[in-house]
Order: C-alpha cells, then structure tokens, then sequence
C-alpha cells in the first residue's frame, strides 16, 4: 500500500509538472523577430475632442511611426492579437478559433511569401512598414504590463506585410472554400454566371460569419447632380465593431507630401479609405470567384500526385499548433501540403489544391502606399491598373469633379472550356492558369451620365443607376457576381429619383431604413404568408404582424421587431450562397424569442436593437440590409441584441470648388474601443445613433486650433 502511495504522490507530481510545463512552455519556443535597424523616427501627435490623432512629422517613415505609437495607445489588444496571427501564435491567446487562423497562416505560406519578396519591395515602402514595427516596439518596451504573450516582440516589417498576405484572400470569401475542404464537406455555390460547358463548334482560331457578412455602401455624387456645384464622396464600411478588422481613424502628414484622413486596420501603417486634399476613395467588398478548386490523384502513401501522366512529389508541411485551454497552451500537430496548384487540402474525400487571385504577393503593400499620394486621377488610375490590391470595388472622386467606380479584383486570367464555377481536374496543367485577367476587361465607370455611382455589395452593372454596361459585356469565366442586395436595389431606387443629390438628399438615402419588396424579402414575406398557422395562435399573431409591415425598420412599426430578426436569417443565408431557411421555424424561432424574453410580439424595435459600450447602453434603427445597415448583433441575457458588426467607419468628403476638402466623420463607439477607462471609449456613440457627425481637422493648422492634447514621440 506505500508503495501504491509512492506511485500516486510521484504521478501527481509528474502530472503537476506537466501543467506547469503546459503554462510556461509556448513563450520559450518563440523566436522574436530580428528589430528594424535603430533609426531616429520623430512625430507630434494632435489628438481633438473626440482623441482622433492628427499625426505629423518630417518623412513618411515619422508619421507612419507615429501612427503605430497612437493606435498602441488606443488599442494595444487588438495590435497585439493581429502581431500574434503574423506569427503563428494567436491560438496562444484566443485558443481553438485563434489556432484556427494560425493554421491559415501556414497552409497559405503567407510568412514564407513576405520572406520571399520583401527585399523586392521599394526602399520607401520598406521604410514604412519598418518605421511603424518601431514605433509597435517602442510602445511595448514601455508598457511591459500591457503584453499578452512574452517573446512577441520586437516585430519588423516582414512582420507587417505577412499580416496583409494573410488577411486579404478573406476579403474576397477565401473562409468560404476554406471551412468546407477542411471538413469535407460540400461547398456553397460560386459566384458568378454559370458556364456553359455543352459541346460547341470549334472556332476559327485558336474562378466566417463576421467575414460572410463583410459589406459597405459607397456614394459619389458629380457636381452636376449635387445641384449646389459640390463633388461628394461617402465612405459607409459595413465591418464589426471590434476586433483585427475594426476601423480606427487619422489624419497623417509629412513634409514629402502624405497627408490622407480617413480609417485603416490595426496593424496597417496605411490609411485604407478616406481622402487627401485632391481626390479620395472608399472601398466596397466584392465578391467575385477568385478560387479554384482542384482535387489530386495522389498515391497510396500521400507523397504524390500525378500531372499530365507523371507523378510529381506532393510537398509537406508538419507544423506545431499553439492552442489555449483555460491556463494551458497545449502543442497540437498539423500537416500542410502544396502543389504546383497551390496549398492542398487533405480531407476523408481526398486531397484538393486551391488557387486564388492575387496569392503569393506583396505588390498590395506598395499600392496602398502610392495611391495615397496620387494628386488627380489619371495618376490614381496609373496605379489601379497594376491590379495588386487584390479585391474590393473602390469608389472615387476628386476635386476636380470626377468620379469613378472599378470593379476592383485580382480575377485570375482564366482559359475557356473548364467549368471554374465547379471543382476542376487536378491532374492536367492547362488549367493551371498564371496572371491576372487585364485591367480593360472588368467593369469600371469614369464620370457617368448619371451624375452619381454607388455601390452596396451588389453586381457592378447598377453602379450608375441605369446604364449600358451590361452583364453580356464580361467574360463569364471573370466570375463576377449577378447578384443585388436589397440595400442596392434600395439605393438604386432612391438616387434614380432623387435629382439633385444635395447634401440633405444624399444623408437621408445613406440613413434610409426601408426594404424593398425584392428578391429574398418578397420570398420570405410570401414564403411565411403561405404558411398554415392554424394550430399555432402566436404565429397566427406573428403571420398577422408581418403582413400588416410597412418594410421599414425605423423602429416605428409594430412589426419592425419580428421583421428585425426574421429578415436577418434570409439575408444570412442568400449573402453567403446557402439554401434558404425553413419558413415555419424561421417565424417560430423570432416568435418565440420575443415572447420567451419580452412576452409580446410587437415590441419596439428601439427596445430590443442597441448600442452597447460599458455603461452606453442606446437604441440603434436599420436592419440587416438596410442602407442604415445594423447587420449582426449578439443576443444578451434579457433578449436584447447588442450590435457588433454594421454601419462603422462613416465619413462624409465634399469638394467645393474654390475651397479646399472637408470632410466629417463617425465612428460606433470611439477612439479607444478595448480601453474602458478612457474618455474616447464610447464618445462617439450618442451621435453615431442619432445620424450626426463630427469635424475631421485635416490640415496641421485646423488640428493646432483644435487639439485637446498636443505632444511628441520618438524612437528609442
């Protein structure tokens, strides 16, 4: 029995220090990357009322170093989850979802490719991204308290740019094809018309629900149809409210001439959307069929696959996951692989490569940095038709009256005669296509006979209200999407009647709550019209209330709360491509959620939909594709919806001529989203909901006349 006892007290120890080696093991195992070389770097930051920087220095590498010292302020959290995804240890702090993008990070090569091709880069851009790695590092070198993970940094700026390698392909659905070959399940149908792969006479001669949910609006308005002479350009981002992919706001100048305002991503040294003193642009995601998928003929033992009647080695990768549970950060081992195709997936069905647009590139972080200082738009069209921005319509104006919308995607240059909307031959290389599909051949409008351009996740053919680009005008197998969403037709209705668009007219259609009874809302409305509800009274109720809605989410109506949580199912489902729900259970679950919490069907709206912040606690109106768009919410404890994911970063620009740019602008919650203790952390929000905004002070002279709080930061 003692020796029983030994064996027990000598396994519990054995066991104890397991754990322990299981909470201390994952810092040891992580390699810093090698510091940017010590440069001088000096920036004055000008922060206003609402703790929005202005951030100016002498170069473009001072600002761009400033700019990382005053997100590091505002939200250290963030930088630090997205500076972890770079290198491969966010399932150390965010476990199994955190592991999950980890396992992207190695699947698609994105550090190897920012290894591969930073040295390509220009000496400037480098210079950038190594100046805001600094100013990452300065800050936490002087804030230790702060890390979430020890061994993180120093960063550099291979660092920054495998951040971009990695997050863009899922701005363009790449989570779409991903989530199914890695379960083995089947994918949703592709955007983009189907191809029709029936026999022809030959010629003559010789393609996550935050990420599934991404959308904006976007809004230029001509001078000849503001009706007062003004050029106006709206930026109306769709994206969660926290998080790696919330906005944060600035303003930058140098003396060699950056100087841009408007929003970027944490971890970002670029302003992504906003405007400099001659032209801006805002940006809307689309969705064109940007992957293709492959399936191998791989051997036996999985080391190779054949192509073109050879066999050929399949490469591999075994790597360690970090994955956090509770206090434990436990290694989890995973396999890669690659083809000439690109990263392959293995799952119970086989193995399938993918290939995207756009992959294994870093020319997105050169563009970004140029087109910030182009002055007029045949400079800013210079740059666009390099096509190294992978995704995302972009909506422009400028100064001099014009404006422009392109359909914006690295569309690979696809050969005729496969059906890219499908899975394709793994074992043949003709359909392995290499470039990109040329910049002439997507759709794009410069100054429209309409006098406006539009966008709001919807086929580019609407952009200018009735035109003549028409879908016959695009080569099919470009993949782009014939879809609208009922924010687009919405749009499409209002700006067609409108005439002028003033600045009143243009506000009142970008916080317009109505639907329009199309598509997917006229067939859930009839689908749950048809219903027999007999045997049930509450849906009985709950059919009557929806018939009687008058298809505005205003927060009026006495149906606009059932409408609220029905639409945002249907809207869920046909956005991403996936079969339309059950319409009994759909009117059952909102019903029910109404009554289970609230113990009435026609609560208000206002009562139900709300900002919260802390202590902010503020009904919010619009709906989940509604032009005053409140897309995603969580569902508190009491039944009510607290928003995450919708209207965010809003900036209204204006050109007058003879005058120099203005521009307002608003954010959900404030300056400093993760930071209760701040003044900044909810600031913004009473005015978000009441549709008001706030000054932008784009020049250093405006900033100087209204910062709060002026002061310096220097590298170390």
């Amino acid at each position: 029995m003692r020796a029983l006892g030994l064996i027990g007290l000598c396994f519990l120890g054995l066991l104890g220090s397991v754990l322990i080696g299981l909470m201390v093991w994952e810092p040891f195992t992580a390699s810093p990357a090698t510091p940017p070389a010590a440069k001088a770097y000096q920036a004055e930051i000008l922060r206003d009322q609402f703790g929005v920087p202005h951030i100016s220095g002498k170069t473009d590498a001072d600002v761009a170093y400033g700019l990382a010292r005053a997100h590091a302020e505002d939200d250290f959290e963030t930088l630090q989850e997205v500076v972890s995804m770079t290198r491969g240890r966010y399932g150390a702090i965010a476990g199994q979802d955190g592991a999950a993008i980890d396992y992207a990070l190695e699947l698609l090569g994105a550090r190897e490719t920012a290894q591969r091709d930073y040295a390509k880069l220009p000496a400037d851009t480098r210079a950038v991204l190594e100046a805001y790695a600094t100013g990452l590092n300065d800050y936490a070198d002087a804030n230790p308290g702060e890390l979430a993970l020890s061994n993180l940094f120093p960063v550099n700026g291979e660092d920054i740019a495998t951040g971009f390698v990695l997050r863009q392909p899922f701005f363009f659905g790449l989570n779409n094809t991903l989530g199914p070959l890695v379960e083995g399940t089947e994918r949703n149908p592709e955007f983009g018309p189907k191809l029709d792969m029936s026999p022809k006479k030959p010629a003559p001669l010789a393609m996550g629900e935050d990420g599934m949910m991404s959308g904006s609006n976007a809004f230029a308005i001509a001078p000849e149809r503001s009706g007062d002479g003004v050029t106006r350009l709206v930026s109306n981002s769709h994206q969660p409210w926290r998080g790696g992919v919330a906005w944060y706001e600035a303003t930058i100048e140098s003396e060699e001439g950056w100087h841009f305002s408007g929003a970027t991503f944490p971890g970002s040294p670029y302003i992504f959307l906003g405007h400099n003193e001659h032209l801006g642009w805002t940006n809307t995601v689309n969705r064109p069929d940007m992957v293709d998928v492959y399936e191998l003929s791989v051997n036996a033992n999985g080391t190779e696959y054949r192509m073109d009647g050879k066999w050929k080695p399949l490469e591999k990768n075994q790597f360690w996951l970090k994955v956090r549970f509770g206090p434990l950060v436990v290694p989890v081992p995973r396999t890669t692989y690659r083809s000439e195709h690109g990263p392959v997936i293995k799952n119970d069905n086989g193995y399938f490569a993918f290939r995207y647009g756009g992959m294994e590139s870093l020319g997105q972080l050169d563009a970004y940095y140029r087109i910030g200082k182009t002055k007029n738009l045949d400079e800013w069209l210079e740059v666009m038709k390099r096509q190294e921005i992978p995704s995302t319509n972009f909506i422009y104006a400028d100064k001099e009256g014009n404006i422009a919308y392109l359909y914006n995607a690295s569309i690979p240059d696809r050969p005729t005669g496969y059906d890219w909307r499908g899975v394709l031959k793994g074992d043949i290389s003709a359909n392995i296509w290499s470039g990109l599909a040329p910049f002439e051949k997507k759709p794009k409008y410069i100054n429209p006979s309409s006098g406006f351009l539009y966008n709001s996740n919807n086929m580019p053919f609407y952009a200018a209200g009735e035109s003549d680009l028409s879908p016959d005008s695009v080569e099919p197998e470009l993949g782009v999407e014939l879809t609208m969403t009922n924010r687009a037709w919405r749009a499409h209705k209002l700006l067609t009647a409108t005439n002028p668009i003033g600045r009143e007219e243009l506000e009142a259609i970008k916080y317009d709550t109505g639907y329009e009874r199309l598509d997917y809302v006229a067939d859930l409305m009839d689908g749950i019209a048809a219903l027999d509800v007999s045997d049930d009274e509450e849906l009985v109720q709950a059919q009557k209330l929806l018939a009687e809605w008058d298809y505005n989410a205003d927060g009026v109506g006495r149906g606009d709360a059932l409408a609220l949580l029905t639409i945002r199912e249907m809207m869920g489902t046909r956005y991403s491509n996936e079969p339309d729900p059950d319409m009994r259970e759909l009117l059952q679950h909102a019903a029910d959620h109404l009554m289970d919490n609230f113990g009435r069907l026609d609560i208000p709206q206002s009562h139900i939909l709300r900002l919260q912040q802390g202590d902010v606690d503020l009904p919010v109106d619009g709906g989940s594709d509604t032009l005053r768009a409140s897309t995603l919410w969580d569902i508190q404890d009491d039944g009510r919806l607290a928003i995450r994911h919708g209207d965010s970063f809003i900036q209204f620009v204006e050109w007058e001529p003879g005058k120099p740019v203005r521009s307002e602008s608003i954010q959900p919650y404030g300056q400093a989203i993760t930071r209760p203790d701040s003044p900044h952390f909810s600031d913004q929000s009473a005015l978000f909901v009441q549709h008001k905004l706030k000054p932008v002070h784009f020049t250093r002279a405006d900033a100087l006349a209204n910062a709060v709080r002026r002061y310096t930061v220097s590298s170390r």
